[in-house]
């Protein structure tokens, strides 16, 4: 798609109290993800917080809210799911559809999990995609052991595969918050 073509969405994925609470560079995170809520909300971008919901992070609970930051503001949609991939079974492709967006401008946690299965799944789906590159995160590793990268590699990891990443059709970037506008056309490098 073109970039003069572009409708934005925000995707804030999975940054709910528990999480928030696990997560490597936390503030950071919901910093750059709130400073894009309110570009979004002021250029009438569609925002839609995706919400896991589990054993773990059950309904009503204080760890399954969504941090108090990033909380909802009138307009923007809640999706519930129960899976990484923040399309399967839930709503959220038609949410998007209905609302003519062509490209998701994607944050949350955990970069290599929900993350990375929307980000993917998006673009299967026909949707341009934006990563935004210090909007996404994962969970503190405090022993350092374990087959996991460390989290800071972990992010950069998703961040050069994104920049690297061509998909047919689709225009996929790597932006740093800062960076990312939503006006028509998209997220074009300029707020």
């Amino acid at each position: 798609m073109s970039a003069a073509a572009a409708a934005p969405a925000l995707l804030v994925i999975d940054m709910q109290n528990a999480l928030v609470g696990i997560a490597h560079r936390a503030s950071a995170t919901v910093l750059a993800i709130a400073g894009l809520q309110a570009r979004a909300r002021a250029a009438g971008a569609p925002v839609v917080l995706v919400q896991q919901q589990d054993e773990e992070l059950e309904p009503g609970t204080e760890g399954w809210r969504i941090t108090p930051r990033l909380a909802p503001a009138p307009g923007d949609t809640v999706i519930a799911k129960t899976a990484p991939d923040s399309f399967l079974g839930t709503g959220l492709d038609a949410v998007l559809r209905g609302r003519g967006v062509s490209e998701v401008v994607v944050t949350g946690f955990a970069t290599e999990i929900c993350v990375e299965s929307t980000a993917r799944q998006a673009l299967s789906r026909g949707y341009d995609v934006v990563l935004v590159a210090d909007g996404h995160t994962t969970s503190v590793r405090p022993d350092g052991s374990g087959p996991y990268a460390a989290p800071e590699a972990s992010v950069a990891h998703h961040n050069e595969i994104y920049r690297n990443l061509r998909f047919p059709g689709r225009r996929v970037r790597v932006l740093p918050a800062a960076e990312v506008g939503f006006g028509r056309g998209g997220p074009s490098g300029a707020p």
